[in-house]
């Protein structure tokens, strides 16, 4: 894999290629960075040019005070494109990664080919989430973003995961470490602030994935499943043994479904 970088806004911006083929870009989530995809990596790098960005304030990307909003995030993601001069492509995006695919989606559609969203949704947030996350704003505030991972991390994950495979989950809240207490609360006021982008699915033509945990609390089954009929070209696809980490819960299913997905969409 190759280590690559950009500067956006006068900070620098790190992501990785590897693979070979036609391009496909996975955008993590929330308190994540471009590790999280490491079981799809390994995976569809047989079949694909993967560019895995670390967002900024992620990963090795520093903190970028000048960024606020998802749309900006957007725009990071436009300009590695830009240098990596790829003209179209496929976006994955996991979680807050699928609400930054949704902005590119509706600022760029000219971009994409098809795209994923991974337990992730179209939806602005409600007022009764709005409130959620402004409690865990100021808990990072209070007690730090170390202490705020370490008490949230397990509930992405279902019950059977978290019994049979605690020491990764135990390795991605170690991974959460690095975080800052002012990166987090810019993502999460960037979730907070996002418009409903229900319109972006409803107008799109082009093929769209959803991958759904039947377990998520972050994005509830019932919730996703009511963005998944507006599209014109809908792959749903519900995993059964999932929480909000799909990815890691049930790898050979997930990427089953990509590989799949994307072959169709290519």
């Amino acid at each position: 894999m190759e280590t690559r970088s950009i500067i956006y806004k006068d900070s620098t911006v790190t992501y990785h290629l590897t693979g070979k083929g036609n391009p496909v870009v996975l955008i993590h989530g929330f308190a994540e960075d471009s590790n999280v995809w490491k079981y799809q990596t390994s995976f569809l790098q047989e079949h694909y040019q993967l560019i895995i960005p670390d967002l900024p304030g992620s990963g090795l990307s520093p903190f970028n005070p000048s960024l606020s909003s998802i749309d900006d995030y957007a725009e990071v993601i436009k300009a590695i494109l830009d240098k990596e001069e790829i003209i179209n492509c496929i976006i994955i995006g996991h979680s807050m990664g699928g609400y930054i695919t949704l902005a590119i989606a509706e600022k760029y559609p000219q971009l994409l080919t098809a795209f994923a969203l991974f337990h992730s949704s179209a939806f602005a947030d409600s007022e009764e989430k709005k409130q959620i996350r402004l409690k865990a704003i100021d808990f990072i505030n209070t007690n730090g973003a170390a202490t705020f991972l370490k008490t949230t991390t397990y509930n992405l994950f279902a019950d059977p995961f978290k019994t049979t495979h605690p020491d990764q989950i135990e390795a991605l809240i170690e991974r959460g470490q690095n975080f800052t207490n002012e990166a987090l609360v810019q993502y999460y006021h960037a979730m907070i602030h996002r418009p409903d982008r229900t319109a972006v699915l409803k107008n799109a033509t082009i093929p769209i994935l959803f991958l759904i945990g039947e377990f998520d609390t972050a994005i509830p089954l019932q919730a996703s499943l009511q963005q998944c009929h507006l599209p014109a070209r809908s792959d749903i696809n519900i995993l059964a043994y999932s929480g909000h980490m799909g990815l890691w819960e049930e790898t050979v299913k997930a990427n089953k479904i990509l590989l799949s997905f994307l072959q169709r969409s290519s």
